[in-house]
């Protein structure tokens, strides 16, 4: 799942698509809707890769954090982020144990329930195409560790 092309965009609610780069801003589309628009380069513009949550010990990128609700919701759409805050912090809790308290507000935890939400009705979710990608690497590095045996027996 690329999470670099999917924007948040401050003082604008949902989530966005980057379609392509203009000389003053990004061209724009919103998930749920599809309507296309300029996001100008004055607006603080992030993207979902860039967003990550405070845990006991380190940072968490959103994609975790994202894969451990879809884990714990086995692909089915996450609670309401209309929620009490108990409910909130109870179901947060149980995909992320170690998120910190402290510093991750009910506010987040409600966006980061609606971005999922959103990113799951859409279908954009799609932790499968990671898995594929690992098996690769881990051949590569068998055939990597094999090649520096046959080196070394000669």
């Amino acid at each position: 799942m690329d999470l670099t092309k999917i924007l948040a965009i401050s003082g604008k609610p949902g989530l966005y698509k980057m379609i392509t780069q203009t000389k003053n801003g990004l061209i724009v589309e919103s998930i749920p809707e599809g309507k296309k628009f300029t996001a100008f380069s004055h607006e603080r513009i992030s993207t979902l890769e860039e967003i990550s949550i405070y845990t006991d010990d380190e940072d968490k990128p959103l994609k975790e954090v994202l894969k451990a609700i879809y884990d714990k919701q086995e692909g089915k759409a996450a609670i309401s982020p209309k929620a009490s805050g108990n409910e909130l912090k109870a179901f947060f809790g149980e995909a992320v144990p170690d998120y910190d308290k402290e510093n991750v507000y009910v506010s987040d935890i409600k966006k980061i329930l609606l971005w999922y939400n959103t990113l799951q009705e859409n279908n954009i979710l799609n932790f499968e195409e990671e898995k594929e990608e690992e098996k690769p690497e881990e051949k590569g590095e068998a055939k990597d560790e094999n090649q520096k045996d046959k080196e070394t027996d000669q």
